[in-house]
């Protein structure tokens, strides 16, 4: 593997979380295991093996690498990529594509899809991507990956299962679709992303932004900028259920150590164990 970007690994249960994320820098994350992606800011060489990116907005450093991606799989002969983008860019992105494909000679070749929130994307039987709104100060969105399955329907929970078969057998649904939150991605946004879905909350890994810290950045300008703080994640601490909050995307103005230094000094007891600081 050739280790030409900055690139970070998480194991949680049956998940990897692969990826790295600086404010105004670049942001990429990939898990493996669902075979998709979220923004890309820049694209190590290993990512070009995952072919559905989901990419919550257009700031350079969250999408420049979408047009690198596209040319190297085509370099190497593999499938056009499925790119997820805000519903309000397409057309732009369509147009940069173009204009990279004079400037590169080469067919800039994948399939561009519009989201807006309340869609519904699905990946596989056993997954699918919900989109909720997110804030920033250009059109943005976020992603949540549902774990989904088919479950006896509790009113035919406990009948033997000749009796069952026999229901299915003329010709009604016995069982019902059950779906867990599985991972979320806000990407860039205010507090108010993390609420507009509760079930930011209840996913098993929650990949969020948490820009700023210090208490002299004024978190009304913060938030109209569409950053969170982390008093804004201090004020949430008792809504959070998720199992795993990886907190990313700070600013270039610390230095990461005085990040990890505020972060673990100011964390009540029930965040302590479950947020890790992407670093």
């Amino acid at each position: 593997m050739l280790e030409n970007l900055p690139l970070l690994t998480l194991q949680h249960k049956a998940l990897t979380i692969e990826g790295y994320s600086r404010a105004a820098v670049q942001t990429y994350w990939r898990i493996p295991e669902l075979k998709l992606g979220f923004d890309l800011g820049a694209s190590p060489w290993a990512f070009m093996g995952t072919g559905t990116y989901f990419i919550s907005h257009s700031h350079l450093d969250h999408m420049a690498a979408l047009p690198v991606l596209v040319a190297r799989r085509k370099m190497m002969k593999m499938e056009p990529p499925t790119i997820y983008v805000p519903a309000e860019v397409v057309e732009n992105v369509t147009r940069m594509l173009r204009a990279w494909q004079k400037l590169d000679r080469g067919r800039m070749l994948c399939e561009l899809v519009g989201v807006s929130p309340g869609d519904e994307i699905e990946l596989s039987r056993e997954h699918v991507v919900t989109v909720f709104e997110t804030t920033h100060t250009v059109p943005s969105v976020g992603f949540l990956v549902w774990d989904r399955r088919r479950k006896l329907k509790t009113e035919y929970q406990g009948l033997p299962q000749d009796q069952i078969r026999d229901i299915r057998l003329s010709g009604e649904d016995v069982s019902e679709e059950v779906r867990v939150p599985l991972v979320c991605y806000t990407g860039d946004t205010s507090p108010a992303g993390l609420d507009s879905d509760p079930a930011v909350y209840e996913a098993q890994v929650l990949i969020t932004e948490m820009t700023f810290f210090r208490p002299e950045h004024r978190k009304e300008k913060i938030h109209k900028h569409g950053h969170t703080h982390l008093d804004d994640i201090l004020e949430r601490a008792d809504r959070f259920q998720n199992e795993l909050i990886i907190l990313s995307h700070f600013s270039t103005r610390y230095h990461e150590r005085q990040v990890k230094r505020a972060v673990e000094k100011r964390l009540p007891p029930q965040l302590q164990d479950r947020i890790h600081m992407w670093m």
